[in-house]
């Protein structure tokens, strides 16, 4: 019989159970992913009792109550609180989406949470975004142009501008990239839904002269065509974006530019 050895931290153990904050009554069940890089453990799953009459309503109020109360240890990334930063985007009850966004009663029994899937882990909830980051840099995302620069602005329609909307709001949590399957599969060489909206939001805008350099870039059977329209990006996205008819528009240009 074959005996089939899983790769060290390959798979999550049981972890502690915290005790229950004493006197509480109105509490709420919290289990979290926790690994360190300074342990040669697996990763376990700790269960925390919050105290709901002493926390405020956001899933990210509770991360915060059981750093501060109950284990210092537990580390999560967050900084603006209101859904700007993508800072404390996490994988919550099955679903990437932010916890300062998120509310506690939006879930039933107990609430698990992990990092975004299918990323390197730093430590406990936090992904190494590092190669998100590097994705988002090559498409160059910023205003490129040839002829000389107006004595005051690039000047645009509301037309034009128009067309922007529901693309500038990314604010690139990466919710949506680890939603994709092929972003799992792919993700060195598939830019990924976040990428690719950003992209295509320089590619529409009315003032930049790079479009023809841009699409070059993007021409490639992995970078942009790995996109399979699965539409897990669109159901991921906290700021309610489409980055899967963004990726369809990018195509349509490819093809058109080939007319």
């Amino acid at each position: 019989m074959v005996e089939i050895t899983l790769p060290k931290n390959s798979q999550v153990d049981d972890g502690k159970a915290w005790p229950k904050p004493a006197d509480a009554e109105n509490l709420r069940e919290f289990q979290i992913y926790r690994w360190s890089p300074d342990d040669d453990d697996n990763p376990r799953m700790d269960t925390y009792w919050v105290d709901l009459d002493d926390c405020g309503p956001m899933v990210l109020d509770a991360l915060l109550y059981i750093k501060n109360k109950i284990d210092p240890t537990l580390t999560l990334r967050r900084s603006c609180r209101e859904g700007i930063c993508g800072s404390c985007a996490m994988n919550i009850g099955g679903t990437n989406t932010l916890a300062c966004t998120k509310g506690i009663d939006e879930f039933e029994g107990a609430i698990k949470i992990y990092p975004l899937p299918h990323m390197p882990v730093v430590k406990d909830l936090v992904p190494d975004l590092t190669q998100f980051y590097a994705q988002h840099r090559f498409i160059e995302p910023w205003l490129q142009t040839t002829t000389p620069e107006p004595a005051k602005e690039w000047r645009q329609s509301h037309e034009d501008r128009a067309k922007l909307d529901g693309l500038y709001e990314c604010i690139l949590c990466a919710c949506c990239s680890t939603a994709c399957p092929s972003y799992w599969w792919n993700g060195d060489r598939y830019l990924g839904p976040a990428a690719l909206l950003q992209a295509y939001r320089w590619l529409i805008d009315s003032r930049d002269e790079a479009t023809g350099a841009r699409l070059d870039d993007l021409e490639d059977p992995f970078r942009l065509y790995r996109c399979h329209t699965i539409m897990n990006c669109t159901q991921a996205c906290p700021k309610g974006l489409n980055p899967a008819k963004a990726i369809a528009e990018i195509k349509k240009m490819m093809v058109e530019r080939r007319v």
